[in-house]
């Protein structure tokens, strides 16, 4: 039984549309650096920062993701490699959703971070180094975790036992091992404000 001619589907919308809609360019801002810099802390501001001003935003921070779609991921090479393609395949449909995506992630490989940052696109993609020494970190430890590294409980530990590849050209370089949240978000949310065309 003949049910008629086919109906086209409507026309895609379009991520520029969605930008109109909601007044913003579409980004990722990526936070990496060591456990402990500071990362999550200005993840959370820039968020607060960013609502307040009514601008949509999300935080991809990686110790909750890695207790979600990354649950069961260890910490070998190759499972941080994944780690970070997984959280930059969700940060790029957030930004072509409009909004404005905030990685908190340690992503210790400058490879990995290149990956994430071709496939989101450049124009699309500030890569933010909270750039706080491993000794700056371990005096906070507020984990507990450089502590558990070093007695050997922890395996695979970024700046004990793993390495962490600094970013050689970071969109921004913050010194969150000697600068207060309250010196350090101020510059972070105008260069944000800057890309997303606030």
């Amino acid at each position: 039984m003949s049910q008629g001619p086919l109906i086209p589907p409507p026309e895609s919308v379009s991520q520029a549309e969605r930008e109109a809609l909601l007044g913003q360019r579409g980004l990722v801002v990526w936070l990496t650096g060591l456990s402990g810099s500071g990362k999550s802390t200005l993840a959370r501001a820039l968020e607060r920062a960013l609502i307040d001003r009514g601008h949509p935003c999300f935080v991809l921070d990686g110790d909750v993701v890695r207790g979600g779609i990354n649950a069961g991921l260890g910490f070998s090479p190759a499972d941080r490699t994944e780690n970070i393609r997984r959280v930059g395949e969700v940060a790029r449909l957030l930004a072509e959703s409009g909004l404005i995506a905030i990685v908190s992630a340690i992503s210790p490989y400058a490879a990995d971070r290149q990956r994430a940052r071709a496939r989101i696109g450049a124009e699309r993609f500030l890569l933010i180094h909270a750039a706080a020494s491993v000794e700056a970190c371990q005096a906070r430890d507020p984990k507990g975790l450089y502590a558990r590294a070093q007695a050997g409980e922890l395996e695979n530990f970024t700046g004990v036992s793993a390495p962490y590849e600094v970013p050689a050209d970071p969109a921004l370089r913050l010194d969150t091992g000697a600068r207060s949240l309250e010196e350090c978000l101020p510059e972070l949310l105008s260069v944000v404000e800057s890309a997303a065309a606030l």
